[in-house]
């Protein structure tokens, strides 16, 4: 949104304060901006939301920066400054989003380094994301806090209902994190966070390129009491390799209001894809094909000043995931390898938290119920209980459920320059038996100055098998209902420096596994994956960041922004079990490098270049992809051209699914 000055004083951008006694005084008579800390690595947000409440001014101002380390953030469970918090979030901005040759939200999780995202499909079709060596079933994915995780199967957990302008910031939290985000969040968590804090107005968005590729979104911003926001998107292509073609669509609403003692918040979307699955399960079957429905809605409300600062947040959700899949397309029936499912999550939950005199506690609840209708998964039905399926002369003949409860309690001491955060998740799964299990985490840090930070952590979690780990049964795979849940302890210890025009992290982790889950063949003679607990893995690598801003130094600078990331992962196997090949665990991601560049061309024209160099184990060579955007941006409207794939390299993600060539976009966004 462009705003209008009426006064030629000149203006100050804050986005850290530097703690001098004086700072106050060099507001006087100036604009004051508080702006949007543009940082790769941010102190950890919110339990539920990973947030940081802080806005963006506008570019088109001349500001000077000045430190802002005592922006209040909510750390943990219970809020803490950025300054104090224990946690370190990787946070990709709307800005960072805005400027990368990105089309989805899995495209932008490619430029985290810490972050492995193996693709099946063009622009988000079929994506599995996976952190720190871990797998695509082993994280908790969250729409502004509230978990909209597939409990069927990780490879449709990426089906997000909202487009790239929809997003406020990506954050990612790396290491296992139970006691924050129950036990879901085995390797780490990915909250995506939504705009909602601009005035009316309208986006649209059109776009088209390669292999027929054409779409567009649209996003309108309505006032008054209940601030809305309403976006809907479409796209389609042939594809970019056989039988890879795809529509997909989504519908978003999020709504706000805020009261004297509460704020109430809802949002509800809709996504729907229906794509070519080429040789995405199976290389031995190259006409596959699937369509997944995903519906998320939620309503949570943030009660104010219940005793003193007690803030209690309550919040109810449903999920709906639909997925119709042919391993033939076009052959209907159990036989030609045709299933249909059907699932359902509901969950609720509250957390409250308040100050006293020793320090910040938390404490809550999570109360979470998931429900499968399928033609494979589950227990059989007897006759008289099976359901029609819509479109279809078949029916859900199979059905399965459990129950998961969750109890969370954490304390928070502050000293100085230190920081201890201390938790445990008790939890209960029927679908594993009737006892309470318990998960503690540690997180510490200490600032010996303002500009660095030192941190460690210990974190205990647990992963249920999917529904598809537990029941699959099909030619080329077999799941084990005897499975059982994957338990891990992981402990990461770093630091991160940040000044002026200059931030960097280095971190360290250490992650055991044991009764790890896998889909293996046995011997060279074997035709079928198998599902089974593989043993002991032990995974342990470091990550290093660093980002120079150089128009904080010289404002008129061409260059305005440098990342470089490398990511290195070590892993080891101990079983007893005959493994001769490995489907998922074992395939991870050695080496990552990541660079970009962004800087200015001529007026309002700018560039941004972005590379990838990555090596995965078990047989997979290793490729760099460039990948290029050219923006022309105005207060009103903005042309970009974007390229994918720049050098057209041949790579592969997964398995045999070749990926395509150079793929360009052009479009125009428009600013109502």
């Amino acid at each position: 949104m462009k705003q209008s000055i009426f006064n030629s004083q000149s203006s100050l951008r804050f986005k850290r304060f530097s703690n001098k006694g004086y700072a106050l005084f060099a507001c006087l008579g100036r604009v004051v901006l508080v702006g949007v800390l543009t940082v790769p690595t941010l102190s950890h947000a919110k339990a539920g939301t990973l947030t940081t409440h802080v806005e963006a001014a506008a570019d088109t101002l001349s500001r000077k920066e000045m430190k802002l380390d005592e922006v209040v953030v909510t750390g943990s469970r219970a809020p803490l400054t950025a300054l104090q918090s224990a946690k370190i979030v990787k946070v990709i901005t709307a800005d960072d989003i805005h400027r990368a040759a990105v089309e989805t939200v899995n495209d932008v999780l490619k430029l985290a380094t810490g972050v492995d995202v193996r693709q099946r499909g063009g622009f988000g079709v079929q994506t599995d994301i996976s952190i720190n060596g871990g797998t695509f079933d082993q994280i908790t994915i969250l729409l502004n806090g509230v978990n909209i995780s597939n409990p069927q199967t990780g490879h449709n957990a990426t089906d997000f209902p909202v487009s790239l302008s929809d997003i406020e910031r990506i954050e990612v939290l790396e290491g296992a994190a139970a006691r924050v985000f129950g036990t879901s969040a085995f390797s780490g968590a990915i909250n995506i966070v939504t705009r909602r804090n601009e005035d009316k107005g309208l986006d649209l968005n059109l776009q088209a390129g390669s292999f027929g590729t054409v779409g567009g979104d649209a996003r309108v911003t309505l006032g008054g009491k209940v601030k809305t926001h309403v976006s809907a998107g479409y796209m389609r292509s042939d594809g970019g390799t056989t039988n890879s073609d795809f529509d997909k669509g989504h519908v978003f609403v999020d709504a706000r209001m805020s009261t004297r003692h509460a704020d109430l918040d809802f949002q509800l979307g809709v996504s729907q894809q229906d794509y070519g699955a080429s040789t995405f399960y199976s290389a031995k079957y190259n006409d596959q094909w699937e369509k997944t429905t995903h519906l998320v809605t939620s309503l949570g409300a943030t009660i104010k000043n219940v005793y003193r600062d007690m803030e209690i947040k309550p919040t109810v959700y449903y999920n709906k995931f639909i997925d119709h899949y042919q391993l033939i397309h076009g052959k209907t029936g159990a036989q030609a390898g045709e299933n249909y499912h059907n699932l359902d999550v509901m969950g609720a939950s509250v957390n409250a938290h308040m100050s006293w005199l020793l320090g910040k506690t938390a404490v809550g609840a999570d109360l979470r119920h998931e429900h499968i209708l399928s033609t494979a998964y589950g227990e059989l039905m007897a006759e008289r209980d099976w359901e029609n399926i819509h479109g279809s002369d078949r029916k859900y003949d199979h059905k399965g459920s459990r129950t998961n409860a969750s109890f969370f309690a954490e304390h928070n001491v502050i000293l100085g320059g230190f920081t201890l955060s201390a938790g445990v998740l008790a939890n209960r799964n029927t679908g594993l038996d009737s006892r309470m299990r318990f998960y503690p985490g540690i997180d510490l840090s200490y600032r010996p100055s303002d500009a660095w930070k030192l941190f460690a952590s210990w974190n205990k979690a647990l992963r249920m098998p999917t529904y598809t780990d537990l029941y699959t049964a099909n030619s080329v795979q077999q799941g084990d209902r005897t499975l059982r849940p994957e338990r891990n302890d992981t402990y990461k210890t770093g630091l991160s420096y940040r000044t002026q025009g200059v931030e960097a992290t280095a971190s360290a982790f250490y992650s055991r596994g044991k009764d790890m889950i896998d889909w293996v063949y046995a011997t060279a003679e074997s035709t079928k994956y198998k599902a089974m607990n593989i043993g002991r893995l032990t995974n342990m690598g470091y990550n290093v960041e660093v980002a120079l801003h150089p128009t904080e130094w010289v404002a008129s600078s061409p260059i305005t922004a440098v990342t470089l990331g490398y990511a290195r992962i070590h892993q080891r196997h101990a079983t007893d079990e005959p493994i001769y090949r490995s489907l998922y665990a074992l395939e991870y991601l050695r080496d990552k490098f990541t660079a970009s560049l962004s800087h200015r061309i001529w007026r309002a024209l700018s560039a941004r270049w972005d590379m990838r160099w990555q090596h995965r184990m078990n047989g997979y060579h290793p490729y760099a992809k460039v990948d290029a955007k050219l923006l022309w941006r105005q207060p009103r409207y903005e042309l970009y051209l974007k390229a994918d794939n720049l050098t057209a390299h041949r790579y592969y993600d997964l398995g045999g699914v070749r990926q395509p060539g150079l793929w360009l976009m052009a479009g125009a966004s428009i600013h109502l």
